[in-house]
């Protein structure tokens, strides 16, 4: 195997999922009243409990609302 194909795949594994995903910037909220993450998949675990509705808003304004990201997509 090449020296180039060896580094990209060690970049590839050794990237954060999150640099990823951060690429479309739109994630999943749940509007309940004690809601706090953002989800970037909209069938993700922590979204089966909630009670309201599930919106696809913008990276930048779930974090604006104080919300981090859910503990199963970390």
């Amino acid at each position: 195997m090449s020296k180039l194909i060896i580094h990209l795949l060690l970049v590839a594994i050794m990237t954060p999922a999150t640099t990823i995903i951060n690429a479309d910037k739109e994630v999943y909220i749940c509007n309940g009243p004690h809601s706090k993450r953002y989800h970037y998949h909209k069938h993700c675990r922590g979204l089966s409990k909630c009670s309201t509705y599930i919106y696809k808003v913008s990276l930048e304004e779930a974090k604006e609302e104080g919300r981090t990201l859910c503990g199963w997509e970390d």
